[in-house]
């Protein structure tokens, strides 16, 4: 008879519960081309006829971003300037992101290279003009305690 050993527990990453999010003038074209451009799966979509009131588009490996129509005026209490967001992703193919970016016709202003820290990253700009980057680099690990 084996007796069983005991396991160690492994180290456990809480769900993502910051997301970055942004306002568009045409957050439908937005969406689908956050999904055809870079990968992106649209997971929930709020419209109110032609203004998006919220969309959730996650991202497969991990967390996501959250985006909305321009609305209201200067009395809009949430005055998210379109085009002014930039987003940095982790993904483990930033190759694969990248082909596929430029497949969809992307506009890409830092092509894919290996940094001093030891990411390979590229950058692209989205049809509103936020500036999203992919890339190996998932941070630092976090503290203890």
């Amino acid at each position: 008879m084996t007796t069983p050993q005991p396991t160690t527990p492994q180290p456990t990453t809480p769900q993502p519960t910051v997301w970055p999010a942004f306002r568009a003038r045409d957050a439908r074209a937005l969406i689908r081309f956050l999904v055809d451009a870079f990968g992106f799966e649209e997971t929930a979509v709020y419209d109110e006829g032609d203004l998006v009131a919220h969309a959730q588009l996650s991202w497969p490996e991990g967390g996501g971003v959250m985006l909305g129509s321009v609305r209201g005026g200067p009395d809009d209490p949430w005055q998210a300037v379109p085009g002014t967001a930039a987003c940095y992703v982790v993904t483990a193919d930033p190759a694969a992101v990248h082909a596929r970016a430029v497949g969809a016709g992307a506009t890409i202003v830092r092509e894919l290279s290996t940094t001093d820290y030891g990411s390979e990253e590229f950058s692209a700009r989205d049809p509103e003009g936020n500036l999203w980057s992919f890339g190996t680099y998932a941070g630092e690990p976090r503290r203890a305690g």
